[in-house]
């Protein structure tokens, strides 16, 4: 994301953050405020997706590991 756009959603993001959690900030600190959210936010979320991927790989793969289980036993052993 270009560093502008940042800035934007980033001094945005601020002033939202600080209005919600009723606190009386200047401009800069309000900006400031909401590109360390912005940055902090993106790198959380971006883990968060990561590791749930893998999890959900490692729940799908369980998942039809037991469907084959299930059709194995259910059809093919007699």
């Amino acid at each position: 994301m270009p560093v502008i756009a940042l800035i934007v959603i980033g001094a945005a993001a601020g002033f939202l953050a600080t209005r919600l959690m009723r606190i009386e900030a200047n401009i800069p600190t309000t900006m400031l405020i909401g590109i360390v959210g912005a940055l902090l936010g993106g790198f959380l979320l971006r883990f968060l997706i990561t590791v749930a991927g893998w999890l959900s790989g490692f729940v799908g793969a369980v998942l039809g590991a037991l469907l084959v289980i299930w059709i194995w036993q259910t059809y093919l052993r007699r």
